[in-house]
């Protein structure tokens, strides 16, 4: 499969988007997920095939996947099944969206003007004359988005037989950064005649991996449980023992702090009993002043040192919606790295975020693989943290995941959790690819990702797919 000849001008170079296809596919969970006020116990996941078409009129696929976390994306006191029944339909409408979109170009190209000139849009028109309560949230819009942006970067892939990180330099971008993004106010950073490419580092194999304490999980035989017997783990302990965890990402209730104090003493006893070396608290938007969060680290910094120490960074204690909650957090960032996650939709956000005094940013793939990237220039250029966040990704959906953590440079590995909750899901994913669907001594092996795109290697794992809910074009 030969290249695309290296063109500067959009005219020339690139590809167009010449068809579309959205599937769904539900997946149960083992046991059940909470994190901030609700539970997840199932999620469906979109994944979408789009065509392309190169200069030359050839024409390749690709794929992006990604779980509609309604609980995540779109906090609220509406219904799950009201809220879901909405972002399928969205998602559905941004598939005939996506292959009317006649811009042509590179992946990020195509993307971030996708973003920047018809998402915006096209929510404000699916959210027009419905209430409040049923409003689609951005942060939801991107989810529903990032399936599309996915599959085109594989797709483009495919169509320069190249990864998708070896295509993020001068000889395939038409546009610099410059094009996209401004640097902070006062900042020496400058973005023209830069790529994202030089933000990169050498792509990894091996990565540490973050298991997930949610606010359901048993921790120790004293707790209440409904033990499962399916050959996973269930208890905290027997999860670090088996895959050899080093790292574990606690949520926490954000509305009583002597409850999440405790927990993190819990976890951070086992911690220390079992030589895991990194913790991260995670409040998931629950925090409306950050002494709230000062008084637990103080607390723990006092009575338990060596817990405190292992604390690696703070996620998202606060409200995502920055700029209805403009929370100078300057005070709590000094004593720990503290993570932008669900605010960080975008570069943008991230330089709003780096105003009122985060430090760091947790990125996303589900968020779109364009504003992951352009986010983490952003963050690079400024000197702020890096983490690579899981929406709990099963399938398709775990490799773009993994691939974004593996190619920049996080504070430790990556955060993946889908084998605790549903990892059946995986099963025929991981005939190819055991490494990524596992977590063994601490870390997920990234070896069997090879080809084009992103490596899927989709006609190998044979999964049987329903048919699509829509399809447009080719």
């Amino acid at each position: 499969m030969s290249k695309f000849p290296l063109k500067k001008t959009t005219s020339d170079a690139g590809i167009s988007i010449c068809g579309v296809r959205l599937y769904l596919l539900p997946i149960e969970t083992r046991v059940p997920l909470k994190f901030g006020s609700e539970t997840l116990t199932s999620v469906t996941c979109a994944r979408a095939c789009v065509a392309v078409e190169s200069a030359t009129g050839d024409r390749y696929e690709g794929w992006g996947e990604t779980p509609i976390s309604v609980q995540w994306a779109w906090p609220s006191t509406a219904g799950y099944t009201e809220r879901y029944n909405r972002l399928e339909e969205f998602c559905r409408i941004l598939a005939k969206e996506w292959a009317d979109f006649s811009v042509k170009g590179h992946p990020l190209e195509i993307g971030h003007d996708f973003q920047k000139d018809r998402l915006g849009s096209v929510l404000a028109a699916f959210n027009k004359d419905q209430p409040d309560v049923l409003k689609v949230p951005y942060l939801a819009a991107l989810v529903c988005c990032s399936v599309f942006d996915q599959a085109i970067y594989d797709a483009y892939g495919v169509a320069v037989n190249l990864p998708v990180y070896e295509t993020l330099g001068s000889d395939f971008l038409n546009r610099d950064l410059g094009h996209y993004l401004t640097p902070a106010v006062g900042s020496d950073s400058s973005f023209q005649g830069v790529f994202p490419a030089e933000y990169l580092t050498p792509a990894r194999t091996r990565l540490p991996a973050w298991h997930l304490v949610g606010g359901l999980d048993p921790i120790d035989e004293g707790d209440d449980y409904n033990p499962v017997d399916d050959g996973h783990p269930v208890l905290l302990r027997d999860w670090i023992t088996r895959d050899g965890l080093k790292c574990l990402k606690v949520k926490l209730r954000g509305t009583d702090a002597e409850w999440d104090y405790q927990r993190l003493v819990s976890v951070g006893e086992i911690s220390l009993a079992l030589d895991v070396t990194s913790l991260t608290a995670d409040f998931n938007c629950t925090v409306m002043d950050p002494q709230y969060v000062i008084d637990i680290l103080n607390r723990l910094a006092n009575d338990h040192t060596e817990v405190y120490d292992r604390i690696l960074y703070v996620e998202q204690p606060f409200p995502y919606e920055l700029s209805e909650h403009m929370i100078d957090v300057r005070r709590l960032a000094a004593m720990k790295p503290l993570l932008m996650d669900e605010s960080a939709h975008d570069w943008e956000h991230v330089q709003l975020g780096h105003s009122l005094g985060w430090n760091g940013v947790a990125l996303k793939t589900c968020k779109t693989q364009t504003g992951a990237i352009l986010s983490m220039c952003w963050a690079r250029a400024h000197g702020m943290h890096l983490m690579v966040q899981d929406l709990t990704n099963p399938m398709l959906a775990q490799l773009p995941h993994v691939q974004l953590a593996a190619n920049i440079p996080t504070m430790m590995g990556v955060e993946t959790n889908a084998m605790q909750f549903y990892p059946a899901a995986s099963d025929i994913e991981a005939k190819v690819h055991p490494g990524i669907y596992q977590r063994r001594n601490g870390q997920v092996d990234l070896s069997t990702i090879s080809g084009p795109g992103f490596g899927y290697r989709v006609a190998e794992i044979g999964r049987e797919l329903p048919d699509p809910v829509v399809s447009y074009g080719d």
